[in-house]
């Protein structure tokens, strides 16, 4: 989605940050407006995971990724 292999330990640089910033944005957004209605919980199955969007999972790493863009460094993880 962001343009990364996904290695661990891993990087994105500080040239690479916006455009990876710009693709998992636009995903968020494309996720948005496909939904047309909210997921619903289903009560008879209380085993069952509740749904959280890409949106609310995305907003975090959205953050970190604009500091960088911002102060033009690299994100690194193990």
């Amino acid at each position: 989605m962001m343009g990364h292999s996904g290695t661990v330990p891993g990087s994105i640089s500080a040239a690479d940050v916006p455009a990876a910033l710009a693709r998992l944005s636009k995903a968020v957004e494309s996720e948005q407006s496909s939904l047309l209605a909210p997921p619903t919980a289903n009560d008879d199955d209380n085993d069952e995971e509740p749904v959280v969007s890409l949106r609310n999972r995305a907003l975090p790493l959205m953050g970190l990724l604009s500091a960088a863009a911002a102060s033009k460094t690299d994100v690194m993880w193990e």
